[in-house]
């Protein structure tokens, strides 16, 4: 449903910042879940065949773990589906608080595990929080870090996720290791360590505000330049400069919400375009030959 039209510059004012101490805490806070997902991933390869033994707790067959892995992909999928959808109609800020609650709570489930049903579950939910984090944290960072550096950030953010496949290894040394930890008790520390380390984000995460973009585009302008004038305020505390003149305004039509059918059409009209566009250069070029 559209809202009405306006005209402003919160965007040539976000990507005209010198990068400061808010785009750190931006990329701490926002793109630490790939660091989370490799850990993940890690640990649960790594501690496949701990949970297949006896006394591990729950005793799974080698298909039992694979099949423990499609729910976590699926759960990832279906969770990117569900949360982005979400994120466009509530906001980017309430999503990525909610998605990685729901890693939170269940990595701890997943953690007091004691049947191959109950594991599966908690895996599947594990994958939803995941996959969710990455539909809302996309499309948060690329509307809070400027333009000019956007893509590097993007592609170190998303690299990161090795920077956890190599901690996942590594703890799994020692959490593995029958001379520190029981059999039943070193994979499901493992799980709790995932989440201590979502919490530490929650806590990080909390102070980063919604993005101005989605305030303007969904009629909450008022706000989208209050939160603008306060990252404006933090960087020139923390930088010492004078922040450059502010480049052109865009104008946009508000909306409450953005359907699929809305991201579609453009695309499909772009492309109409395009192939009348070639069709007719094409017959042009025909009747100059015949001439």
């Amino acid at each position: 449903m559209q809202l009405g039209t306006i005209e402003t510059h919160v965007p040539s004012r976000l990507d005209r910042l010198p990068w400061a101490r808010f785009h750190w805490m931006v990329v701490i806070g926002l793109g630490t879940v790939w660091i989370l997902d490799g850990l993940e991933v890690t640990i649960v390869g790594s501690i496949a065949a701990r949970l297949t033994e006896k006394g591990s707790g729950l005793e799974l067959s080698a298909g039992q773990i694979g099949t423990a892995a499609a729910f976590y992909v699926a759960g990832a999928c279906c969770g990117a589906l569900f949360f982005g959808q979400l994120t466009d109609r509530f906001g980017r800020k309430k999503l990525f608080l909610v998605t990685l609650l729901v890693y939170i709570v269940a990595t701890v489930a997943t953690a007091f595990s004691t049947s191959a049903l109950y594991f599966f579950i908690a895996r599947f939910f594990t994958g939803s929080g995941i996959g969710g984090e990455y539909a809302a944290i996309n499309s948060a960072i690329d509307e809070l870090i400027p333009a000019r550096v956007r893509g590097r950030v993007d592609l170190i953010i998303n690299g990161s996720y090795w920077l956890g496949a190599a901690a996942g290894a590594l703890g799994s040394l020692v959490l593995l290791d029958k001379r520190i930890f029981a059999a039943d008790v070193g994979w499901r520390v493992a799980f709790g360590i995932g989440a201590v380390l979502g919490l530490a984000i929650l806590i990080v995460r909390r102070h980063v505000p919604e993005s101005p973009r989605w305030l303007f585009i969904h009629g909450r302008e008022e706000e989208a330049e209050r939160i603008v004038d306060s990252i404006e305020a933090d960087v020139r505390d923390s930088t010492d400069e004078e922040l450059p003149e502010v480049g052109d305004s865009i104008t946009v039509r508000q909306r409450k919400t953005i359907p699929l059918r809305t991201v579609a059409a453009p695309r499909s009209s772009a492309t109409r375009g395009a192939r009348r566009s070639a069709w007719r250069s094409s017959s042009a070029r025909r009747s100059s030959t015949t001439r």
